[in-house]
């Protein structure tokens, strides 16, 4: 009894919480050969209906290699993902395991397709190219009924299922592993989407979060959705910048102006890439330099031979080396309930207009203002909106690299004592790959410790 106590105390001291006893059945998971256990948890296929038909979702677990302080539960994005086959194909969370259980699951929906365990959709996805501008009121009609057709394959299959897909379906998931772990306070890691679970998590339940961690996320807690699509627009504009910086200061000084040129052009007339027997208009190749600028130094020198290149009739230089050949979109089957999408033409117009301003190298490219053009006509509502966080959330900690730092930092400044760690530089999330990182985010979540504010890693 007083060893108990004394385990009870230190936890408290620290700021974990004291473990409770799970109501989950786990065993090996097939195939393991690392340790990890694995349960089922049986939930509402919709959140509103909570006495309704159900599905499940796969746990995995990692018990802590020491003693456990409770867990730590974590989510890789995608939108969905298979988060346990990420977990045992790496051991990025050695240290943080020492103290903590590692808690993941396979996210509702997302099945068989991509390695997931938990209930998918009986649907078959592919990536295909984004969609151009439409060019009058029919040209939108025609792509509204282009994209409902697409998503109507998949949801007659099973359509309560198709309308629940949402970031805060994702969310209300999470409050029931929380407590079908015992109950305690939300530990939680969110990578690239997952991060929009987190937000929603904050929204729909801010008193049972005990930690968040938001590493290489966007902003989705935003009242002035206009607004964040300006931000997301000038982030990709300084990306670019950069890249102009490092060729202004070396051999490639004609570039800058090629480019605008380049773009102009192609506006009007597509430019060739011969190798792959396709065109590329101006936004198709602003979306292929802001991913190549927002990669760094490696890459610059090829971005530079490939926009000359262009500039000289032929753009096969931007052809991905596989996969698509033109910028392309994901599903949509979470992404269209979670963003805004435009009404009509004029008001896609007028938000083309103002991102053209605000980001004239970039424009629209790699915004929601292009990604969400698949959405429109979309069988299902905007059913997670944006919307700011709620007063009274404990101090979070956010990570990323260039651009997605500015962005998590747009989410925490709304919660007083947040703290977001950056590195200046490219990459996509920092924990896995960033020790500096992950030795902060570690302490965090053990000990609800913060870096201090600008720390850079």
């Amino acid at each position: 009894m007083l060893t108990s106590i004394a385990v009870a105390l230190t936890l408290l001291g620290s700021g974990v919480q004291a473990p409770q006893t799970d109501s989950l059945d786990w065993s090996t998971c097939p195939g393991d050969k690392i340790g990890m256990e694995c349960a089922d948890l049986r939930v509402p296929v919709n959140w509103q209906q909570p006495g309704g038909r159900e599905i499940t979702l796969k746990l995995g677990r990692l018990k802590a290699t020491g003693t456990s302080e409770g867990s730590v539960l974590i989510a890789y994005g995608g939108p969905g993902a298979p988060g346990i086959a990420i977990t045992r194909s790496g051991n990025r969370w050695a240290e943080l395991r020492e103290r903590m259980d590692i808690v993941t699951w396979d996210t509702r929906g997302y099945g068989e397709q991509i390695g997931g365990l938990s209930t998918g959709l009986p649907c078959t996805w592919t990536r295909i190219p984004l969609p151009g501008f439409p060019e009058d009121d029919a040209d939108f009609g025609r792509l509204s009924d282009t994209n409902r057709g697409y998503a109507e394959a998949c949801r007659t299959k099973d359509p309560e299922f198709f309308a629940n897909m949402s970031s805060a379906d994702q969310a209300r998931d999470m409050e029931a592993i929380r407590k079908a772990l015992g109950g305690a306070g939300l530990n939680f890691y969110g990578a690239s989407y997952a991060g929009f679970y987190g937000q929603a998590y904050a929204r729909l339940f801010p008193g049972q979060v005990r930690t968040m961690v938001l590493d290489g996320t966007w902003n989705h807690s935003t009242a002035d959705w206009a607004g964040e699509l300006e931000a997301m627009a000038r982030s990709n504009e300084e990306a670019i910048g950069r890249f102009f910086a490092w060729c202004a200061a070396g051999k490639c000084r004609d570039v800058p102006a090629k480019w605008r040129k380049l773009v102009a052009g192609a506006d009007r007339t597509p430019v060739p890439a011969r190798q792959a027997g396709i065109a590329y208009d101006g936004r198709d190749l602003q979306a292929f330099a802001v991913s190549s600028a927002r990669r760094g130094a490696e890459v610059w020198p090829k971005l530079a031979r490939d926009i000359r290149a262009a500039a000289g009739g032929d753009a096969s230089g931007f052809v991905p080396e596989r996969g698509a050949r033109y910028p392309d979109q994901s599903t949509g089957v979470t992404e269209c309930v979670d963003w805004p999408r435009p009404a009509g033409r004029a008001e896609l117009e007028a938000t083309i207009a103002r991102l053209r301003k605000v980001a004239p190298n970039a424009g629209t490219a790699s915004t929601m203002a292009t990604a969400t053009l698949g959405c429109v006509g979309w069988p299902v509502g905007v059913t997670n909106p944006p919307a700011p966080l709620p007063k009274g959330l404990p101090p979070m900690l956010g990570a990323g690299a260039w651009g997605e730092s500015d962005a998590v930092r747009r989410v925490l400044r709304q919660v007083p004592g947040s703290v977001v760690v950056r590195h200046e530089g490219p990459g996509h999330t920092l924990q896995a790959s960033n020790p500096c990182a992950r030795a902060h985010i570690d302490r965090y979540l053990t000990d609800r410790v913060l870096p201090a504010p600008g720390t850079r890693c």
